[in-house]
């Protein structure tokens, strides 16, 4: 889970590159401090979403996964708590998914029943009913 900053940075990072705290710094529109920029970088590198490395005297910092990368593991992440669940948080996980996407766009809901018979199949290949 990310904060708000934290975020903000990582969209500066997916945006610009490869870059140094400084790059970051002046690509924030809230100007902050260099060393709270500088911690943040540090503690996302900490946390696998950055890769890093010594440029003379400081780090360049780049994305360790795409922002599309990282979303659909935010995604993945959020689905897989709700289906480690009891039954009826799962039920209703599955329920309100298929409202929601109903809702939202009627070709999106094709494209779910086509991806689920997709992975049924695959499913039958490796022999997992």
């Amino acid at each position: 889970m990310l904060g708000p900053l934290e975020i903000h940075v990582m969209e500066v990072v997916w945006a610009v590159g490869e870059c140094s705290v400084r790059d970051v710094v002046e690509k924030l529109e809230s100007k902050l401090a260099y060393t709270t920029v500088m911690t943040t970088l540090d503690r996302l590198f900490k946390k696998g979403l950055l890769d890093r490395q010594k440029s003379e005297r400081a780090f360049l910092y780049s994305a360790h996964l795409s922002s599309q990368e990282w979303e659909r593991r935010r995604a993945g992440d959020l689905v897989a708590g709700f289906l480690a669940g009891p039954q009826p948080s799962r039920e209703l996980l599955l329920s309100s998914l298929v409202d929601a996407v109903g809702q939202h766009d009627a070709l999106l809901l094709d494209e779910l029943e086509e991806k689920i018979r997709r992975k049924r199949r695959e499913l039958l290949q490796l022999g997992k009913p």
